[in-house]
């Protein structure tokens, strides 16, 4: 059994109404995108996989909420705001209508680490995690998804790698996992696109 969307990290969770749906126009896109692929949904466990961000405000992030893999459609009451993180403490605080996905943790770094970047989709995809395994930036095969050591893996990759030109990296220990980002939802997805065609 694949282990994914169980969350490792301690949420200071605020229980707020839905955002504007207006300002989930383009994510809410780009995920039905991502779900019609395949690359977001639900094993046959019943485990959700994948899950998709942009940047709001600073190092704040919207960011799809857990447990939403097998969901055709999202709406606003799908999607949380995390608002501050603490990787030392295990914690972040999201506010929102739902607990934010299992991999905010990896989002957060990513957001924190290059200014650039607004919006993260993170993929399964197991011939994509294959083909760019050691190709790509690739984290060490003993670090779990949704960890402090996995946010940290990925510093690492920055300042280790040229991740910042690449714009997508692999999870080696988190089976089929892949990340892209970019300065909006389409570069990101234009940078899995490609990676898948090449």
């Amino acid at each position: 059994m694949k282990e994914t969307g169980v969350i490792k990290f301690n949420c200071n969770w605020i229980k707020e109404d839905p955002m504007d749906a207006g300002l989930l126009l383009d994510l809410n896109l780009w995920r039905e995108k991502m779900f019609a692929l395949g690359f977001i949904g639900v094993y046959e466990d019943g485990i959700g996989y994948g899950n998709m961000s942009i940047r709001f405000r600073g190092n704040q992030f919207i960011i799809t909420g857990s447990a939403t893999g097998k969901l055709k459609h999202l709406t606003s009451r799908h999607f949380t705001k995390v608002t501050s993180y603490d990787l030392e403490k295990n914690s972040l605080t999201a506010a929102g209508p739902i607990l934010a996905s299992s991999e905010s943790l990896t989002h957060a770094v990513i957001y924190e680490h290059d200014k650039n970047v607004n919006a993260v989709i993170h993929i399964h995809n197991m011939g994509l995690w294959k083909k760019l395994m050691n190709k790509m930036p690739t984290t060490n095969k003993n670090i779990e998804y949704g960890t402090p050591a996995m946010a940290k893996e990925i510093i690492r990759l920055f300042d280790e790698t040229n991740l910042r030109t690449q714009k997508i990296l692999v999870m080696s220990g988190h089976e089929e996992g892949v990340i892209a980002f970019g300065k909006n939802l389409n570069e990101a997805g234009n940078v899995l696109f490609k990676a898948l065609n090449s």
